[in-house]
């Protein structure tokens, strides 16, 4: 994927004399939200793009074009040992996210595989994948992208809010509301 906003942005940002933190600052972004624009692990939204050509005193026409460009479909992987769920879930993830690529793999190891080698924008993870817990996966998916986007489906209730076991993913959907809960991401 061609990276034309995170060049674009990072040349204005320079051409300013501005740091990644000083530009943050005046978005109320954190740092690293603008460093995942300029290496090109994200792509802010409309919005945000006006705001930063006001902050940066550019063209917001040239920001959008160069986010244009550098757009490819998200890549949204849904990790699950049970293939009725990959069977149901994969086509319910493609009807809310048109125009996504969703991936469905069975195996943990396959997961970490085609997340070091792939932009991923959402991993969606069962809490119990075989004999490995997605908790885990979850840490080592962190360890790889530090900032990744990643939730958990779980048919199993004890895990299903927030109070269960401690982790930085910040959702836990119950697998069989899956109807209900892909339209969260549509949006």
């Amino acid at each position: 994927m061609a990276n034309h906003f995170g060049e674009t942005l990072r040349r204005l940002r320079a051409e300013k004399c501005l740091s990644q933190q000083q530009v943050a600052n005046r978005l109320h972004v954190t740092r690293s939200a603008v460093a995942n624009w300029e290496i090109g692990h994200r792509l802010p939204n409309a919005v945000m793009i006006s705001q930063i050509a006001r902050v940066l005193n550019a063209d917001a026409a040239l920001l959008l074009a160069a986010a244009d460009e550098s757009h490819d479909a998200p890549n949204v992987l849904l990790v699950d040992d049970s293939p009725i769920a990959l069977e149901g879930g994969l086509p319910v993830l493609r009807e809310a996210l048109p125009g996504a690529n969703v991936v469905g793999l069975a195996s943990p190891a396959e997961a970490v595989r085609y997340f070091k080698s792939n932009p991923v924008a959402l991993a969606l993870l069962d809490i119990k994948i075989g004999r490995t817990n997605g908790l885990d996966l979850c840490q080592e998916l962190l360890h790889i992208r530090p900032n990744a986007n990643i939730a958990y489906i779980t048919a199993y209730p004890e895990y299903s809010s927030t109070r269960g076991t401690p982790t930085p993913a910040v959702l836990y959907l119950n697998r069989w509301r899956w109807k209900q809960s892909a339209s969260l991401f549509s949006s």
